[in-house]
């Protein structure tokens, strides 16, 4: 994709996320359905199912997936978890 109307700074947050997604973000970009759900139940472990939902949402939110897995706010983390009856997020 041809970056060059970019700003530096906008190349350097292009897919990434650019802080900590509001609350009427997480609700809008991070909520799963039912269908959602019956896609990612399909995985055993919670680390996949997890890892699925993470990407899922992501490319939702930017438009890409994510290649940097520490750059992942630990809110987004904590709410697609929780929607997934996961509590262990160490995996």
């Amino acid at each position: 994709m041809p970056v060059q109307f970019l700003t530096p700074k906008q190349i350097a947050q292009y897919s990434r996320y650019a802080g900590i997604p509001s609350p009427k973000q997480l609700a809008r970009y991070f909520h799963l359905d039912d269908a959602h759900l019956s896609v990612i139940d399909t995985w055993r472990e919670d680390h996949t199912r997890l890892e699925f939902a993470i990407q899922l949402c992501t490319v939702r939110f930017l438009g890409n997936f994510l290649t940097d897995w520490a750059e992942l706010p630990s809110e987004v983390l904590a709410r697609l978890a929780e929607q997934l009856d996961i509590e262990d997020t160490s995996v």
